[in-house]
């Protein structure tokens, strides 16, 4: 395995890909340690600290824990996500976009630029709320040490250009590194917090901060974690595969076809996309839950306190959304009208479905089952550790509450267990690791080195944005 690991840097223009990506993400971490002007770090840590099972502490996850700090690159890459889910929405509601879209590289182009210039537009919203939020905060001090609206403008200012940086830093990984950039730039964050994250762990579990909960129990979580990445890898590399036969025909004086293959469907082809979606459209609102302005109107107060996570609403939205986005997405990356022309181009049928209509309908049918598992599969990574932290209260659910009181505490409140290395995160972690090691193998691959696995176990990437 070493000797497959150093033939990473004997391939120069391989070994050039992978120390511009590390330079690259070493940048970003840089910027986890500038901190925005006029901000009182201590206050802000015990801001974060009271509302750590809101939505705050999602978008902090996603942002590497720089929203925590407020330094220049609090927004993280939620912006540009942002704004990317728009337009891939748009290409499929608005004409002439899908137009564009299919114009080839110069029409993909323009629609990049004009997600750069959402992304940008995006944060300048968002930070002004941010800024508003902090200073308008009752902590019992004020968080903010100058002006307020020095304060909005200077986070305004430093924010939208941190966010910018993270989006043109993702940009060069992708074109010019290795692996997709943005994903690379979430899982950087999530793995920086890793080592804090078992440090909390086992000084909880030493010090019996929860209770019952005895360094056995951490053992048992432990392997609960590991089974959990277990069934995360078994389930993205799981997929069903459509025969295919290739008929004879004379092409010249050659005879070609002849041959049987599979299609491969992916159970999972969205990946973590749909999870970080969902996540990216329910978090938004929430960031602005804490101001004096929602908390003074009573309509904002009550729409926040229900879509708050652990609330029954928030939950259901959540998997109504990942079953959407994970939908959404398999449309946009797999087309089966396209792949069934394809096939009755080149002379290629499935046993037993005639060519053409029949074919794309075939597949249709196929995509839609095996996406609901992969979008159910979604659902119950994430649901695992919201058991384990607070539970779904369902018992807060309006009229109708009184009904599941007897549920176990469990259910409605959780065990208590606050550990970082969440559903989500893991999902992200371990999908982003699998896309990327695949990438490397096949650069390895095709320069004829062996790769990190062998033939009968190659990993399987998932796509991305």
């Amino acid at each position: 395995m070493l000797d497959k690991f150093l033939n990473i840097f004997r391939i120069p223009d391989l070994r050039k890909r992978v120390l511009f990506t590390l330079g690259l993400l070493a940048v970003y971490r840089l910027g986890a340690h500038i901190p925005t002007p006029g901000i009182n770090a201590d206050l802000l840590q015990q801001y974060f600290q009271q509302n750590s099972g809101s939505a705050l502490g999602l978008v902090d996850l996603f942002s590497g824990g720089n929203l925590r700090k407020l330094t220049i690159f609090a927004l993280g890459i939620m912006p540009y996500i942002t704004a990317s889910i728009i337009f891939q929405l748009l290409t499929v509601i608005y004409e002439p976009l899908a137009k564009l879209q299919k114009e080839g590289e110069i029409g993909r182009r323009k629609i990049t630029q004009w997600t750069r210039y959402l992304t940008v537009l995006l944060a300048i919203v968002q930070s002004f709320f941010i800024g508003l939020t902090l200073t308008s905060s009752q902590t019992g001090a004020p968080m903010v040490t100058i002006g307020k609206w020095s304060f909005i403008a200077m986070a305004v200012l430093t924010l939208t250009t941190g966010t910018a940086f993270i989006m043109w830093l993702g940009e060069q990984i992708t074109e010019r590194g290795i692996g997709n950039g943005m994903s690379l730039l979430i899982f950087t964050g999530i793995v920086v917090g890793l080592p804090r994250g078992i440090q909390d762990l086992w000084e909880k579990a030493t010090t019996r901060a929860w209770g019952a909960f005895t360094p056995i129990a951490l053992l048992i979580l432990v392997a609960g974690m590991i089974a959990v990445v277990a069934f995360i890898v078994w389930v993205e590399r799981s997929e069903r595969r459509i025969p295919v036969q290739y008929a004879k025909r004379i092409v010249g004086r050659r005879l070609m076809g002849g041959q049987s293959t599979h299609l491969p469907l992916k159970v999972n082809s969205g990946g973590v996309m749909p999870v970080i979606f969902a996540s990216s459209i329910l978090s938004a609102p929430l960031l602005f839950a804490n101001a004096a302005w929602v908390q003074n109107t009573k309509f904002l107060r009550i729409l926040t306190e229900g879509l708050k996570p652990g609330e029954p609403w928030y939950e259901i939205l959540f998997f109504a959304a990942i079953v959407f986005f994970a939908y959404f997405y398999i449309s946009i990356v797999f087309r089966p009208d396209d792949i069934a022309d394809n096939m009755r181009k080149y002379g290629g049928f499935i046993p037993g479905i005639r060519p053409g209509r029949r074919t794309s309908d075939y597949l249709n049918d196929i995509l839609t089952r095996i996406t609901l598992v992969g979008a159910l599969y979604l659902i119950i990574i994430t649901v695992i550790p919201q058991f384990l932290i607070s539970g779904i209260h369902l018992n807060h659910l309006w009229l109708v509450g009184t009904l599941f009181d007897k549920l176990p505490t469990w259910v409605t409140n959780g065990m208590g267990v606050q550990f970082y290395f969440g559903g989500t995160s893991l999902l992200i972690v371990v999908g982003v690791a699998m896309d990327t090691v695949n990438q490397i193998e096949s650069q390895l691959i095709m320069r004829h080195y062996d790769g990190f696995t062998p033939k009968s176990g190659r990993i399987r990437g998932r796509r991305s944005w």
